[in-house]
């Protein structure tokens, strides 16, 4: 799996795909994707950044979907369990997963001016955090790994 976020890629791809996936994934499950969850799912894809859910109910208010926070953080609760959406904490904000329908635990690279954020894969079983965990008979059932800094655009910028 490659990084998303920072570099050029197929945008309209990119959205058909994640919508394609999660309406599968919710058909195969007997799960509703309701209209609402769609398109917060789409404005995540589109966005390719982290958003928050005050950030997204005010698109969801501007097109008529609903005015309440709840309307945002049901969708957004529906979208992380499922594995179409991931929660940054550094930003207490949401990002569409680059990888869905993959297990994985990935990583996130997080532009500290633009917001932009790329998911990249880890493998923390094999490294030391794992091998920390099982010497103490832990097992590590979730990790957030966040990591702060410039995107290449943003570098780019910062130096003009």
């Amino acid at each position: 799996m490659d990084p998303i976020g920072f570099h050029a890629h197929d945008h309209s791809h990119c959205i058909s795909d994640g919508i394609a996936v999660a309406d599968a994934h919710c058909r195969a499950n007997g799960l509703q994707f309701t209209p609402v969850r769609r398109r917060v799912l789409e404005i995540l894809l589109q966005a390719h950044r982290a958003m928050g859910a005050y950030d997204l109910l005010d698109i969801l208010r501007g097109e008529g979907l609903g005015s309440q926070p709840p309307i945002a953080y049901r969708a957004l609760d529906f979208l992380v369990k499922n594995g179409f959406a991931h929660k940054i904490e550094r930003l207490n904000a949401f990002v569409a997963c680059s990888h869905p329908g993959d297990d994985h635990a990935p990583v996130f690279m997080i532009c500290r001016t633009c917001n932009a954020v790329a998911e990249a894969p880890s493998q923390t079983s094999n490294g030391r955090l794992g091998a920390a965990a099982r010497e103490a008979g832990f097992l590590i059932e979730r990790t957030v790994m966040e990591a702060e800094g410039l995107c290449p655009k943003c570098q780019v910028d910062d130096t003009q």
